[in-house]
C-alpha cells in the first residue's frame, strides 16, 4: 500500500490488518509509518513499514520484491498515494515544470509503475486486485489544480486499461472517487485559506448533500469492500465515495 502512512492510507492499512492481512506499508513520512505499523502489530494481520518514494522505479521494484520474500507473493495493490502541495493552486501558466511533474510523477506514475512490478507476481498467483485512488476532481475540477487535475484524470484513465489488459488473468482493478476527507492533506490545504478554519470547513461541509466531508475510515471500508471476492464482478471502474458530491453535477 502506497501512501499509507497517514489519512486514507494509515485507515486502510490498519483496516486490512483489522481483517487478518499482511500489509506493506510505504510512505515518505517515516515517523508516521512507524506509528501505523505498531498500532497494526496489535491487530490480527501482520504489517510492515518501509520509507519509500514510489516515485522511483527502484523503489517500486525493492518494495515488491520485499513484499514477496515477506509474503510469498502480492494479492492485493493498493495505489493510495497522492499529493496536492499547498504551493500547487496555480493557473497552468504560472505552474513551475518541476511542480507539475513532481506530482504527475506521485500520483500517477507511481501507480503505473506499482502496478508494473506488482502484476507479474499477480500472474503467477492466478488473479489479484489493484486498487487506485483518483478523485472527484478526475471527474470534474476545480479552480487553479492543473496538475492534480490532470494526475487524477490520468488515474482514472489508466484504471479502465489495465482492467482490459488483465481481466484474462484474472487481475481486476478499480478506482476510488473521495469526496473531501478529513485527512492531513485537506488539513494543510485549508490552511492556505485567509478565512477563518470553521469556516472554510463549514463550507465544505455544507458542499456535500450528506452535510459533512468524509473520513478516512469510511474510504477504508469502500476499498476493503473492492478487494474482497465480494466485489469478484467488478473491474474497469470507479466508485464515488463522496457524500453525494457528484450527484450535485457541477459541483466546484
Amino acid at each position: 500500500m502506497t501512501g499509507g502512512a497517514k489519512g486514507i492510507g494509515r485507515a486502510s492499512c490498519l483496516a486490512f490488518a483489522r481483517e487478518g492481512a499482511a500489509v506493506v506499508c510505504a510512505d515518505v513520512d517515516a515517523a508516521a509509518g512507524e506509528q501505523v505499523a505498531q498500532e497494526a502489530a496489535e491487530l490480527a494481520g501482520v504489517s510492515l513499514f518501509r520509507k519509500a518514494d514510489v516515485a522511483d522505479a527502484e523503489a517500486c521494484r525493492a518494495l515488491v520484491a520485499e513484499a514477496v520474500s515477506a509474503f510469498g507473493g502480492v494479492d492485493v495493490l493498493f495505489n493510495n498515494v497522492g499529493i496536492q502541495p499547498t504551493d500547487s493552486y496555480l493557473m497552468a501558466h504560472e505552474c513551475p515544470e518541476e511542480m507539475w511533474d513532481r506530482i504527475l510523477d506521485v500520483n500517477l506514475k507511481s501507480h503505473f509503475l506499482m502496478s508494473k512490478y506488482c502484476i507479474p507476481e499477480m500472474r503467477k498467483r492466478k488473479g489479484g486486485v489493484i486498487l487506485n485512488t483518483a478523485s472527484v476532481q478526475g471527474l470534474q475540477s476545480a479552480h487553479q489544480v492543473p496538475a492534480y487535475a490532470a494526475s487524477k484524470g490520468g488515474v482514472l484513465s489508466l484504471t479502465r486499461q489495465l482492467a482490459l489488459d488483465y481481466a484474462p488473468d484474472g487481475i481486476r482493478v478499480l478506482a476510488i472517487c473521495p469526496g473531501a476527507i478529513d485527512t492531513p492533506m485537506l488539513e494543510a490545504s485549508i490552511r492556505t485559506s485567509t478565512e477563518k478554519e470553521e469556516v472554510v470547513r463549514a463550507r465544505l461541509d455544507a458542499a456535500h448533500p450528506i452535510g459533512r466531508i468524509g473520513r478516512p475510515e469510511e474510504i477504508a471500508e469502500v476499498v476493503l469492500f473492492l478487494a474482497s471476492d465480494r466485489a469478484s464482478f467488478m473491474t474497469g471502474e470507479y466508485v464515488c465515495v463522496d457524500g453525494g458530491l457528484m450527484a450535485k453535477g457541477a459541483w466546484a
